[in-house]
């Protein structure tokens, strides 16, 4: 049984949406399977018949009751028996997805986040992550003296509208809370600016060396956001993404990413 996904989307209401290519009909009872890597309990659905002459099928499939933890999943079409059928992994040509759709579905506060996407070896897995509010990182410098960082607030629940709301950089250093640095933040609606002065950082503290740690502190919100660059298709950033450097009164400064893609800048 060959079967094809030409696309594949999560819906803003977490609902895994698939438009897949088949040569025969889907027979009844086939399920779609989510196999997690690295082992632990599977997820099955049971999909029917879609229709005795259909090429194209459209599938939808809820992915809040399936109770999917944190990872990887695999996608597998099985018949017969279950857990003993015949299984076929979901093969997928849907090249990707768009940012400004990942945008959209980032507004809602939410507890897990849930992406499809196409596999190195062309196969259609799913990734879910926690989905903890945080200042998402769009662009970040370090020009004219200064650490210089935009982007948008993810899962935090704000309306994307034109209000602004009083909000404050906050730069830590990696001894602890003495010589926090701090600015003020533009923050209108969801999105967000910041600048703050790497003079001022020298300052802060003459323990200098270390990974300091950003954070975005918004008027109405109980905690302070992490700055991290978790909505795209960009994989470990610590190894892919690599930002020039610079020096103020000879001390090297760049900022970079940690292996959970949360950002720091790195002094000395």
């Amino acid at each position: 049984m060959r079967v094809v996904v030409t696309d594949a989307e999560v819906t803003m209401a977490d609902v895994l949406s698939l438009r897949l290519a088949i040569e025969e009909p889907l027979p009844e009872g086939t399920r779609l399977v989510l196999r997690r890597r690295g082992g632990g309990p599977e997820s099955t659905v049971v999909l029917g018949t879609p229709g005795a002459e259909a090429h194209d099928v459209s599938v939808a499939v809820s992915l809040g009751p399936l109770a999917l933890g944190p990872g990887r999943w695999d996608t597998y079409l099985e018949q017969g028996e279950q857990g003993k059928g015949s299984r076929t992994r979901v093969q997928c040509v849907d090249p990707g997805f768009s940012l400004d759709r990942l945008d959209a579905y980032a507004l809602s506060r939410r507890t897990l986040a849930y992406r499809a996407y196409r596999t190195l070896n062309g196969y259609l897995a799913l990734r879910v992550a926690s989905a903890d509010p945080v200042a998402d990182v769009r662009a970040v410098w370090l020009r004219e003296g200064r650490f210089e960082v935009t982007g948008l607030l993810a899962y935090t629940g704000i309306t994307d509208d034109d209000a602004h709301r009083p909000a404050r950089l906050a730069l830590r250093p990696p001894a602890g809370p003495d010589g926090v640095v701090t600015t003020a933040a533009t923050v209108q609606g969801v999105r967000f600016h910041a600048a703050l002065s790497l003079c001022d950082v020298l300052a802060a503290t003459p323990h200098y060396e270390g990974l300091w740690e950003p954070s975005l502190e918004v008027d109405g919100l109980a905690e302070p956001l992490p700055l991290g660059a978790r909505i795209d298709d960009v994989d470990g950033k610590r190894r892919r993404v690599q930002y020039p450097d610079t020096e103020v009164d000879g001390v090297p400064m760049r900022p970079c990413y940690t292996a959970d893609d949360e950002l720091r800048l790195e002094v000395g």
